[in-house]
């Protein structure tokens, strides 16, 4: 292998393993109706990723790094066709394609940031299609292994209440991934910054963002085989289409579950504060029941409609865990 990055850094061959059982049917589905297109493709592509398995190495993701431009893109491209075996519609966009659709990421484009970098609303002109476009911060949270596993998961996984992708650049140093557009934003927008001229959510409109958002993760954690753990179920990531119907995004920390007798994996702690499992924690030892956990705090949000942590209440009420449990 070529000095660089090392296989342990990349750390992407148990996601190229295993890929071949997300596609599929688990027949304990509580919601067996969100798997027909899985069963449609689950044959050709779990035949595709396994010869991809078979005839490829872990070498040629480490590779990537000392590729031209333009042989990087075709490379990204190519190892995406070749898992989904042509069941891939996400596109590859070149840079200008996406400056072009956010004005140069026009500062008042912007409708979000975080540690992973600036998301714009933008307009694909060949499409017309609205799109919401995730610029990463290159020496941000989110690098090269996590775009990787965010673009193979979401092209490759595809449920009513996940974002879908509609596609990615990966020209020279920029790693942007395209979305469809969310018109109500996140669920964080309508639950904890509530600004003053924007009506709170009812009722009814919180428990079916709670249901949706559920069946996400069941998706994950029960039709995947092995299980996809989310790691990162937050308000921020719930994203809301114009009827408030709730879709989960941002991938990049998904990892894949424990198989046959196994009841966890052992990896390195990531999360948003708050809302990580305290097992997990503590111990790096990640299963479903983490995502769970998770769950539970956001529900918790979703019900009182204040944040797990907010340093601004009193110190007995600044963490909504243990003020609740008081």
């Amino acid at each position: 292998m070529k000095p660089g990055i090392s296989c342990a850094e990349f750390d992407f061959e148990p996601y190229i393993y295993s890929l071949v059982e997300l596609i599929k049917d688990d027949k304990m589905s509580c919601f067996p109706c969100c798997a027909s297109q899985e069963r449609i493709n689950k044959k050709s592509l779990k035949k595709s990723i396994k010869e991809y398995h078979e005839a490829k190495t872990l070498s040629s993701f480490a590779n990537i790094s000392f590729k031209t431009d333009s042989g990087k893109r075709r490379f990204i491209a190519d190892e995406i066709a070749k898992l989904g075996k042509g069941n891939v519609t996400s596109k590859v966009f070149s840079y200008r394609d996406l400056c072009s659709a956010t004005q140069n990421f026009h500062p008042p484009n912007m409708i979000g940031e975080g540690g992973f970098g600036r998301v714009y609303k933008g307009n694909i002109k060949s499409t017309n299609q609205v799109v919401a476009v995730k610029q990463l911060d290159r020496n941000g949270f989110q690098g090269n292994r996590e775009f990787l596993v965010e673009v193979l998961i979401l092209s490759l996984l595809h449920h009513q209440n996940l974002v879908n992708l509609v596609g990615y650049c990966a020209e020279g140093d920029q790693r942007i991934l395209v979305y469809e557009f969310m018109e109500n934003g996140s669920l964080e927008d309508h639950l904890l910054d509530v600004t003053p001229d924007r009506k709170p959510l009812d009722w009814k409109t919180r428990m079916k963002i709670a249901g949706g958002a559920a069946k996400g993760l069941e998706y994950l954690h029960e039709q995947a085989n092995p299980p996809v753990i989310y790691r990162d179920f937050k308000a921020s990531n719930i994203l809301l289409d114009e009827s408030f119907n709730p879709r989960l995004s941002d991938f990049g920390l998904a990892k894949l579950g424990p198989t046959g007798d196994k009841t966890h994996v052992s990896t390195r702690v990531m999360g948003t504060y708050g809302y990580c499992a305290p097992e997990y924690a503590s111990t790096g030892q990640l299963s479903t029941k983490s995502d769970v956990y998770s769950f539970g705090v956001v529900f918790l949000e979703i019900i009182t409609g204040r944040r797990v942590i907010d340093n601004s209440r009193p110190s007995e009420e600044q963490n909504l865990i243990i003020w609740i449990h008081c």
